[in-house]
């Protein structure tokens, strides 16, 4: 008895614990928020949608048999995009709604976002003076100029929306995270380096940049100018080329012992916090659609992707700041001294330990910013920038409706895709800030 009690003490003091450490308090506290937390469900919502956009809006089946032969053509599309499959030759440029099937299943929705359907061209309204077989071909929402389905656009349009708010704010957090728990952690005493470290590194950067970028500018120009792909790889190798190059002076310094020399092998601090502190004052005065607009003009092919790196490698102080921020409470707590007096290195500290402890607040600049992200992402489209003209987006769906004022459902079904959207993750973005707020812990 006394044992089965002494486990039931124990099982009682871990959930105790559990209950009343950090995280469990902000969890609770968001449930809390009732709009917040549907906020966050509808988020999901359209994370799936965008991720099985072909599955829920397509001209080609899930599943047909043609000639005795079972097809699964959405999958196979796949495989013969990424050259790991072909067509039979009576398929290659097979009209997929008018093929005699011996069994067919199609999607709900079985209109591609770019196939356009001749008898409900013209501005069809939804469910009003269209020409269809059967109730499953209805337009639900209607049609633009030439025939388009919109809700077919506005399916695969949250694929695009999703991804330029995620990839965008991926690479912001990257580089927030990294500069701003560098500023918090070292501040402007704390990181030092030997004096012909300094040295060696200050000579050799601008003879990095030099032979990386300055040497290779015709080539990152040409690559710009071709495709942003080739840019990208041309990026990467300059890049790669700079790493190199930077590694001479750490060769240097183990190679020749100028380190035991006394007045070059003192250490000195490195203003960190300043120096990030101060290019983040920079980035922040440039104007992000602006910087979005001169690239795009140089460029012969714009992409989504250039947008997505755009907004990311602008995008990033917000999250600098938070983090910095919490860096400077974080690093004087106990467990961080007691990392540092069992001897620990630095960066395993600031990763393992300091940083891991400092994200919750981050979240909120995330998600601000992944809204923010959508909304210049549409705003451009809505101008005919930045997105090649196959690819379909909702800001490129609400400009159609300019065309033709009568056309209401182009421009009400895009708009609230686009408000509720922005508004959702901005009520995430402020449930996590009422439930981060110490005084809510009470």
């Amino acid at each position: 008895m006394s044992t089965t009690q002494h486990t039931n003490d124990k099982e009682r003091e871990t959930i105790t614990a559990v209950d009343h450490s950090y995280g469990a308090i902000v969890k609770r506290q968001f449930k809390k928020n009732k709009l917040a937390l549907w906020s966050l469900r509808i988020i999901y919502l359209l994370i799936i949608v965008g991720g099985i956009a072909d599955f829920l809006a397509n001209d080609k089946p899930l599943y047909c048999k043609v000639n005795g032969h079972s097809y699964f053509p959405i999958i196979k599309q796949y495989g013969v995009d990424m050259g790991l499959s072909k067509w039979p030759v009576d398929l290659i440029n097979a009209d997929w709604q008018n093929l005699k099937y011996d069994a067919v299943v199609f999607p709900p929705i079985p209109y591609a976002p770019h196939k356009t359907d001749k008898d409900n061209n013209d501005y069809k309204p939804p469910f009003k003076d269209q020409k269809v077989a059967s109730k499953r071909w209805t337009h639900w929402l209607g049609t633009d100029q030439i025939g388009r389905d919109l809700l077919s656009g506005l399916i695969h349009g949250t694929r695009i929306a999703m991804l330029v708010g995620v990839v965008s704010m991926s690479i912001a957090s990257i580089i927030g995270i990294f500069l701003g728990a560098m500023a918090g952690y070292f501040g402007d005493e704390r990181f030092k380096m030997s004096r012909i470290r300094l040295l060696l590194n200050l000579v050799f950067i601008p003879f990095a940049i030099f032979y990386s970028f300055i040497v290779r500018s015709y080539n990152l120009s040409d690559a710009l100018a071709e495709s942003f792909t080739s840019f990208i790889i041309s990026f990467l190798f300059s890049g790669l080329l700079f790493l190199s190059l930077m590694s001479i002076p750490n060769l240097i310094i183990y190679l020749i012992p100028v380190r035991k020399i006394p007045l070059l092998g003192n250490k000195i601090s490195i203003p960190i916090d300043i120096l990030v502190s101060r290019t983040i004052e920079v980035i922040i005065s440039i104007p992000t659609l602006l910087l979005i607009l001169t690239i795009c003009a140089i460029i012969k092919q714009p992409s989504i992707m250039l947008i997505m790196v755009i907004i990311g490698l602008t995008g990033w102080t917000g999250i600098a700041k938070f983090i910095r921020a919490e860096l400077l409470r974080v690093r004087n707590l106990e467990f961080i001294e007691a990392a540092q007096s069992l001897g620990y290195p630095e960066w395993r500290i600031i990763f393992k330990h300091a940083i891991p402890n400092a994200l919750t607040p981050v979240l909120i600049s995330i998600a601000f910013g992944v809204a923010g992200a959508i909304l210049a992402e549409s705003s451009l489209s809505f101008l005919g920038i930045g997105t090649q003209s196959d690819v379909i987006t909702w800001g490129k769906l609400l400009s159609s409706a300019r065309e033709y004022a009568p056309a209401w459902w182009l421009a009400i079904f895009p708009g609230f895709a686009i408000f509720i959207t922005v508004t959702i993750f901005n009520f995430v973005g402020e449930g996590l800030t009422d439930a981060i707020d110490p005084r809510l812990k009470q």
